[in-house]
């Protein structure tokens, strides 16, 4: 590629770090507007006196103008965004907002609710009033909306409940949550109704179809994502499929190639090829909304069409640099969206990898394979470190996976899209929504097939040095790829030992070999060799997931998880290093982040869950995820009895009959393990001093116990005569390092070592295990030196 070609990546660089400053420190936007200004006004003297026709003074003008546009942008509108502190809005004093829908209705799948962006008009704290023209996010549970089936974009809503400020860098002004109710005061009308209207009945085409093809379409054709189910949608993003169902640039570019093409096929002229593209890009962006990803596909676009229109070439790398300038001049916010980053990204690489990475995997394979393979290729190599930043993890077969399903997905979004508009004719559309159906099940059964593949996700470093080793390693092998070896020539070229081409690949395969072996060493330690850094003789493992509970319990083959630790990655990872890919009993405490954030790392990989009392909409959702996975539900009650191996399992707490303690800690559910070579335990999830008494009092324990998982990681709030009744030889603490509780408190762990209690942290000890040697618990420590006998 001709570096003239790149000569607009520094107007969009500029613009972009000037967007993320701004948003970032809005303090500081209006010196860098003034500063910004004042440079391009030095260097538009330059180019108009002294140098007319240097195109390089020229992307100077450019990137300062835009760098100024966009400063000015957020120091313009600072003074509105601002406009609610003279309500006192936060704090959890009561709101009621007016506000338009604006972004896409989807259901959160932790918490259940309904998340929206919209455009608040007014908004009052009791007898105050005031206008505003301000982005909002609002969260509702489904039961508080008056007229669900009303509520979507363009329909104007009043909201009750409490508002908080958003984080430094988002759009939106305010977070409402709508725990008063929301009433849809009118409905979405004109194109934006006939847009739901749209979805909706594409939704209810499919409705027929068997799953998980049929809920697949929606998401394929229009970005509707409702009726994909939660265990397809983890198995889309662990095969690295999940960007097929986020509308973006490949749906845009079918949009307008199709009315390019059907408008040429007519004999219309350029001007009105071109015409006809825009407008159907334009009614595209209406039908799915218009998301970060599609806001950049639909401007660049846009720009290519005018680029025909004036007969100029539209060359990639240009045109996508004009347009995430003009969208972050539009909405400075984007700079922050990582979505927006992403969709950005990923075309920048098909624009400059894909055809040197074809040319490079054409030295060792048949061109056509090699230039299928570039393309998912360049995308992963350039979106990975980013990802990284969500997931700590790498799709070791998301290039495989992409290439197979990659012939499928334009047909499935092209005849889903006709189905989509095809309503006012059912027939037609149950027909083509019938023949979406095929590609679509080809797609969800690759993401099932490859999901499924041992050693799938490698784990990788969380945060920005995951991001920066990731990126290292991406650069490095793209120019082992790219960059063909010396051919051996002359002589003289044969002693040029130091050239370019040769140090570059030189260096580049070090740091292949260095990054690909630590990072496959690391994988082995937590996947494949991961149980041979464990003692094999383990019955009881205590997960180190932080400030949370996740351990498992042994025996004969068959595995209980206690708790899934507040993140599904590092449980996920604690699964992993054990070899555990399937578990026969789910024990769900409760419902707190630190003891129920995991449980998607296990969604489909349960046979049966004993779970406490739900609450929330929230808790249920929980429930019915892990239902869906195939899980049977079973509700604890106190007395229940079951099997594990050859071991046994009895629920000592919560009592059905008694309505004392609500949903929540002190219904935490508490259950007794032993035989079976697992030693006698007693797990106390995080039941506070109150309900350790009326345990104490019921005669339900059973002492002496080999292990106590002491209650809510070691809080103050405990019972000292139920340890003393417990009798345990070990306790084990599990708890995160530097926790903001204080836990495990000192008092607590007076009364354990004055009981003479083994006390185990996974804080400062790692990983825990506990098994049973001559009928005496073995403690082993993963940051501890030797095992022992307690005591």
């Amino acid at each position: 590629m001709k570096i003239r070609r790149l000569r607009l990546v520094p107007v969009a660089a500029l613009a972009w770090c000037t967007a993320a400053g701004a948003t970032l420190v809005p303090a500081a936007s209006v010196p860098m507007a003034a500063a910004a200004w004042s440079a391009t006004a030095v260097a538009l003297v330059v180019l108009l006196r002294r140098a007319p026709r240097r195109p390089l003074v020229v992307v100077v003008v450019l990137a300062f103008a835009a760098a100024a546009v966009v400063a000015s942008h957020v120091a313009l509108a600072q003074p509105a965004r601002t406009a609610l502190s003279a309500l006192a809005v936060e704090g959890g004093r009561a709101v009621e907002i007016t506000a338009r829908v604006v972004g896409k209705v989807e259901r959160r799948a932790t918490t259940g609710q309904l998340v929206f962006d919209a455009q608040a008009s007014r908004v009052a704290t009791g007898p105050v009033a005031l206008a505003v023209d301000l982005p909002i996010s609002i969260g509702v549970r489904p039961d508080e909306v008056d007229r669900p089936d009303d509520l979507d974009v363009g329909a104007l809503v009043l909201v009750r409940g409490t508002a908080r400020g958003s984080d430094p860098g988002e759009r939106v002004v305010v977070l409402v949550s709508a725990s008063g109710g929301l009433d849809v005061v009118t409905a979405p009308s004109g194109l934006a109704a006939l847009a739901g209207d749209l979805r909706d009945g594409l939704v209810a085409a499919t409705r027929g179809l068997p799953d998980p093809g049929g809920g697949l379409v929606p998401g394929l054709a229009v970005g509707d994502t409702s009726r994909v189910d939660p265990g397809l949608d983890a198995a889309m993003k662990s095969s690295s499929l999940s960007h097929l169902t986020a509308v973006s640039g490949a749906n845009c570019a079918l949009v307008v190639g199709l009315a390019f093409a059907g408008a040429a096929l007519l004999g219309a002229r350029r001007g009105v090829r071109v015409g006809a593209g825009i407008a159907a890009l334009a009614g595209f962006v209406v039908l799915v909304t218009p998301e970060p990803s599609v806001a950049r596909a639909a401007a660049m676009a846009a720009v290519a069409m005018l680029a025909v229109a004036l007969g100029r070439p539209a060359i990639g790398v240009a045109v996508l640099c004009l347009a995430v300038a003009v969208l972050l001049a539009l909405d400075p916010w984007l700079s922050t969206s990582l979505g927006f980053a992403l969709s950005t990204v990923a075309t920048a690489s098909l624009l400059l990898l894909a055809r040197p990475l074809a040319a490079g995997l054409a030295r060792g394979m048949p061109r056509a394979l090699a230039l299928a393979l570039s393309v998912p290729l360049a995308a992963q190599l350039a979106c990975g470190p980013l990802l990284v930043l969500i997931a700590p993890t790498v799709p070791l077969y998301g290039v495989v996976a992409n290439l197979l399903a990659a012939p499928a997905a334009p047909v499935a979004t092209v005849v889903g899209l006709a189905a989509c508009l095809a309503l006012p004719f059912p027939v037609v559309q149950s027909g083509l929504a019938a023949l979406a159906w095929a590609p679509a099940t080809w797609i969800a059964a690759t993401a099932a097939t490859f999901s499924d593949l041992p050693g799938g996700q490698v784990a990788w470093l969380e945060g920005w040095s995951g991001l920066v080793l990731l990126t290292v390693l991406g650069a490095g092998v793209a120019v082992l790829l790219a960059v063909a070896p010396r051919r051996a020539g002359s002589p003289r070229r044969r002693s040029m030992t130091f050239s370019p081409v040769t140090v570059s690949r030189t260096l580049a395969g070090t740091v292949v070999a260095v990054v690909v072996g630590a990072s496959a060493g690391g994988a082995a330690l937590t996947s494949v060799a991961g149980p041979l850094t464990l003692p094999s003789a383990w019955a009881i493992l205590a997960c180190d997931v932080g400030q949370g509970d996740a351990v498992l319990v042994r025996s004969a083959g068959e595995v209980a998880l206690i708790d899934t630790g507040p993140d599904p990655a590092l449980l996920e990872a604690c699964l992993s290093r054990t070899g555990i890919g399937r578990l026969d009993l789910l024990v769900l405490t409760h419902y707190d982040a630190d003891h129920a954030g995991g449980f998607e790392a296990v969604i489909g990989r349960v046979d049966r869950v004993l779970h406490g009392p739900p609450d929330t909409p929230a808790h249920r959702s929980v429930l019915d995820r892990l239902a869906g996975g195939g899980a049977e539900l079973v509700d604890a009650d106190s007395g229940m009895q079951g099997a594990l191996g050859r071991a046994t399992y009895r629920v000592v707490w919560p009592r059905a009959e008694s309505r004392a303690y609500p949903p929540g800690n002190d219904s935490s559910v508490v259950v007794d393990i032993r035989g079976g070579g697992v030693p006698t335990s007693l797990f106390l999830g995080d039941l506070s001093a109150s309900p350790q008494r009326a345990i104490v009092a019921s005669g339900l324990l059973d002492p002496p116990y080999d292990v106590v998982k002491v209650a809510h990681h070691g809080s103050a709030d405990q019972d000292p005569h139920l340890y003393a009744t417990a009798q345990p030889a070990v306790a084990l603490v599990t708890v995160g390092l530097g926790n903001d509780y204080g836990h495990p408190r000192p008092e607590t762990l007076d009364v354990l070592e004055q009981l003479g209690a083994v006390i185990a942290r996974t804080d400062r000890e790692g990983v825990l295990a506990v098994w049973l040697t001559d009928q005496q618990a073995q403690v082993w420590r993963e940051h501890a030196v030797g095992v022992g006998p307690p005591g």
